[in-house]
């Protein structure tokens, strides 16, 4: 990897390990001694604390990386209410848009780290309000994308999906990780090589089913030097 270079980390779905394969790369660029930054600017499923709304995934990105910035910098849109962040946020009030998301993006891009990470919230089309989505803030960051694959029953179909979508909003993909989620999935291996035949672009690491893994241990499944 070259610094400064940035991704915007997206996945086939929710719950598909985003958090934990950023943390991976972070702790990969940490190992190489590179300097590091992330932001996940919207978040639902945030827990109240002394310090106001706070999301799991967000403090586990202040772990992994190395710059030390605040938490209202990394996760600026904390909601509370687990669902569709749209829908979060309109329940408690707060009106988002792509442009302001973008610009809290930004403030943490000009840093200026080895690697930035920004992380969208669920899948690639996940609604931010009532017109648009994560999509478009990735679009005007125009940053390549990493794309983070549940290894499950369909996700064939939904990296494909989601592949195509990418592309067709004009960013360039970086390459893929695939991530093993359901440790009993029927023919693993034949959906993978199904995957590295079908995606042109790179794959940048296979992480295998792994109870409450740590950075180091993901970053150790990780191949991503030509980032």
């Amino acid at each position: 990897m070259k610094a400064p270079v940035s991704y915007f980390v997206t996945g086939t779905d929710t719950d598909v390990g985003k958090t934990r394969i950023a943390c991976g790369i972070l702790e990969y660029a940490r190992q190489r001694g590179l300097s590091s930054a992330a932001v996940k600017p919207m978040a639902a499923g945030c827990e109240q604390t002394a310090d106001g709304f706070q999301n799991e995934d967000a403090l586990e990105l202040m772990d992994a990386m190395t710059l030390s910035l605040p938490y209202s910098q990394v996760n600026p849109i904390a909601l509370e209410p687990a669902i569709a962040p749209h829908i979060a946020a309109e329940q408690v009030g707060v009106e988002v848009s792509a442009e302001q998301l973008t610009e809290y993006c930004r403030k943490i891009l000009n840093l200026e780290s080895g690697i930035t990470l920004v992380e969208g919230a669920g899948g690639w089309r996940v609604p931010i309000n009532r017109t648009e989505t994560f999509a478009d803030v990735a679009k005007m960051l125009n940053l390549p994308v990493i794309l983070v694959v549940s290894m499950r029953l369909g996700c064939i179909n939904h990296a494909m999906l989601s592949l195509e979508a990418i592309r067709a909003d004009g960013l360039s993909v970086a390459g893929w990780v695939a991530n093993r989620v359901d440790a009993e999935m029927s023919c693993y291996q034949e959906n993978l090589e199904t995957l590295k035949r079908q995606i042109p672009e790179p794959c940048l690491g296979i992480v295998p089913h792994l109870e409450d893994p740590t950075g180091k241990e993901i970053a150790g499944c990780l191949n991503i030097e030509t980032l």
